[in-house]
């Protein structure tokens, strides 16, 4: 139990660890890891509904892909540049994070096929990703925030499913600031 314990406080970590790409775009007090985790679960949940395949799959995919991030903390694209070694630290990470669990190789298992690249699910938690990151742009650059808009630019290339172009095309005419407004009218 203490090993499960010591896991779950790790997780809690993920709330200290800003999304560090955002401070690049002028962002002082960017969203945590732990927030771009959930909400990018929450959108892949989604996807995974509308492309018909295995949304709980695809939720914990997304739950865990940065879980090595309490250990390493988040590296931005322009970081990642000089980094070349990454993906193989956060499997070394993950390893020596859940080595003692019971249930270790069904997330290692989840981590390896997100990074294998080769099912539907993962298209489907790479898009939701990616969605997440630029949803979170969007509330950024109505904040006046306009360094954020080349993550929303740079989504409209990188999306794979239907499903996803689908919600991008929304989200880019819709208003953060204003989405709400409807409920007046209930």
């Amino acid at each position: 139990m203490q090993n499960i314990t010591n896991l779950i406080f790790e997780c809690f970590h993920l709330k200290r660890i800003k999304h560090e790409g955002w401070r690049m775009a002028w962002i002082e007090f960017p969203d945590s890891i732990a927030e771009h985790s959930l909400n990018a679960a929450q959108i892949g949940y989604i996807l995974a509904q509308m492309e018909g395949a295995d949304a709980n799959k695809v939720t914990a995919m997304l739950v865990w892909h940065d879980l090595a991030e309490t250990r390493i903390w988040d590296i931005h694209k322009v970081w990642s540049r000089y980094i070349k070694w990454k993906k193989e630290f956060e499997k070394k990470v993950m390893d020596e994070q859940l080595h003692e669990i019971s249930f270790w190789s069904s997330i290692l298992w989840l981590f390896n096929e997100y990074e294998q690249r080769t099912s539907l699910e993962w298209k489907i938690a790479k898009d939701a990703d990616y969605l997440e990151q630029a949803f979170q742009a969007k509330i950024y650059v109505e904040q006046w925030f306009h360094g954020a808009q080349d993550r929303i630019d740079n989504v409209w290339w990188a999306l794979k499913t239907d499903a996803a172009k689908s919600i991008r095309e929304q989200m880019n005419a819709t208003s953060y600031i204003d989405w709400w407004q409807w409920l007046k009218s209930l």
